[in-house]
């Protein structure tokens, strides 16, 4: 069959490019917190930016008292 469906076949964008196109054509940003190009502050500012929009992640919960 020479002919693909939307999506199949042909060359894939990697990650990084994925991302990319994201934020110049959506204005969408994905942001590891464990990407070595951030420093402290800069990865400080996503966690809580994160937190304040989709709450804590789950490895991050601190444990109830009681």
């Amino acid at each position: 069959m020479r002919w693909h469906p939307r999506g199949y076949g042909g060359a894939r964008r990697d990650p990084e490019r994925v991302k990319q196109d994201g934020w110049r054509e959506q204005g969408l940003l994905a942001v590891s917190l464990e990407d070595p190009r951030l420093t402290w502050p800069e990865r400080e500012l996503v966690r809580q930016l994160g937190n304040r929009l989709y709450g804590q992640r789950a490895e991050s919960r601190e444990a109830a008292n009681g």
